[in-house]
């Protein structure tokens, strides 16, 4: 009895099917990917603005009014960089902060949500009313 080996190799057009197959599972996976990542990076500005309003409390309480300087109740930019942080008004009685997309940072492409704002009695705003969830 006789064994004959056969070689079997990968023919191009075995090898041209599997690149278009992952090409278009990857057109589909990636803006669905960056879609997600997008919104999941908005935290990143309500956290912020989340944490600016508790300190701006600290501050009222041991100063008895609120302040409009940033750099004492957390400062101008959120952790990551992708939102400005700015406190737009302030006095005894009442604050408002607002945070926005850093042009040319990674959130530049969220068109959906671009600020987002924040007050004293913690009354939430945005570009669009689902961007704080």
């Amino acid at each position: 009895m006789t064994v004959r080996s056969k070689m079997h190799g990968v023919t191009l057009i075995e090898l041209l099917t599997v690149i278009v197959v992952v090409s278009i599972l990857a057109a589909i996976a990636v803006p669905s990917y960056r879609s997600y990542l997008i919104r999941s990076q908005r935290t990143d500005a309500t956290a912020a603005l989340l944490r600016l309003a508790a300190n701006q409390e600290k501050f009222y309480l041991q100063n008895n009014t609120y302040t409009d300087d940033e750099s004492k109740v957390g400062g101008a930019v959120s952790e990551h960089g992708w939102y400005a942080i700015e406190i737009t008004a302030a006095d005894a009685n009442s604050f408002n902060a607002k945070a926005t997309v850093v042009a040319g940072g990674a959130q530049a492409n969220d068109s959906h949500c671009t600020s987002f704002s924040i007050n004293e009695v913690g009354k939430r705003d945005a570009t669009n009313t689902d961007c704080w969830r």
